[in-house]
């Protein structure tokens, strides 16, 4: 009887998978290049910087870091921003409600990045991680860990994967189309006969937000589609793992530890038992 229900379920759950992947929509996650990918990778601060522009100058207008505090931008791990600009940061681009004063005051370094909650958009705060794990184009695991971390490459690849919509969508056919998004609407008109995809990706509800020529970048870097989507990509996962580089250093020295520990267990083990496998021998 187990066998029977153990295999009725097996073959559920293959139909289910089966259809789950007919419907799936096709879309294509770039590898970006980041620094901070693999076992010794680490952020580049001056890409953190230009990342907090754009977020500053572009996302914020929608979308919100409540879980991020402001005085973290001063963070040697981070982008690293001396305390007086982030003082002056702080005060000159945010407002939060105070209890005590019943009223906005100017942000300081104490506070988070306020919530931006007035168009509906998702805060950015762990946007990155949350998508580590679905849209990266490695995979999950060590794969993730060794060639590709998934999140700021989704993000990056969604900034750049926005296009004329094909001829085939009706023209009131609502959002904008969008090459790697997945989750959206998809009109009748643009799937076959067997109701697949004729295109990939689907319709997004948020407008292209980068062009190229919206943020002039402080230190005088290239600025088009391309780098703005790798630099606020590069941003938000550091928003999401701030700690990344504390982590992959305690990694690295308990990976040196238990090595030297295995090798003078094995050194000790052949001195204890050495004697008594010679007696062995010899008898």
């Amino acid at each position: 009887m187990f066998k029977k229900l153990a295999l009725t379920a097996a073959m559920a759950l293959a139909l289910t998978t089966a259809g789950a992947n007919a419907a799936e929509v096709e879309s294509h996650v770039e590898d970006f290049a980041f620094s901070f990918e693999g076992p010794f990778g680490s952020y580049d601060q001056h890409q953190l910087q230009r990342g907090l522009q754009v977020y500053t100058e572009v996302c914020s207008a929608c979308h919100g870091l409540r879980y991020v505090p402001l005085r973290d931008l001063s963070s040697e791990s981070g982008p690293g921003l001396p305390e007086d600009q982030v003082r002056a940061y702080a005060a000159q681009n945010f407002e939060v409600f105070d209890a005590e004063l019943d009223d906005f005051r100017p942000a300081t370094p104490a506070d988070h990045f306020p919530a931006n909650t007035g168009v509906g958009a998702p805060d950015l705060s762990l946007m990155a991680k949350s998508r580590a794990g679905f849209h990266g184009p490695y995979g999950t695991g060590i794969n993730q860990l060794l060639k590709g971390i998934g999140g700021p490459e989704y993000i990056a690849s969604l900034l750049n994967g926005y296009e004329e919509a094909p001829s085939c969508a009706p023209e009131d056919f609502d959002g904008h189309y969008n090459t790697v998004f997945a989750a959206g609407g998809y009109p009748d008109s643009c799937k076959d006969e067997d109701g697949h995809h004729m295109y990939p990706g689907s319709w997004i509800a948020m407008g292209q937000p980068l062009y190229g020529d919206d943020v002039e970048y402080a230190d005088g870097h290239e600025s088009d589609v391309h780098h703005e989507a790798m630099d606020v990509s590069a941003f938000l996962m550091w928003a999401a793992e701030p700690k990344m580089m504390a982590r992959k250093q305690a990694g690295f020295v308990g990976v040196l530890f238990l090595t030297l520990l295995s090798v003078l267990l094995y050194l000790t083990n052949k001195r204890i038992w050495a004697p008594i496998k010679g007696k062995k021998k010899h008898a």
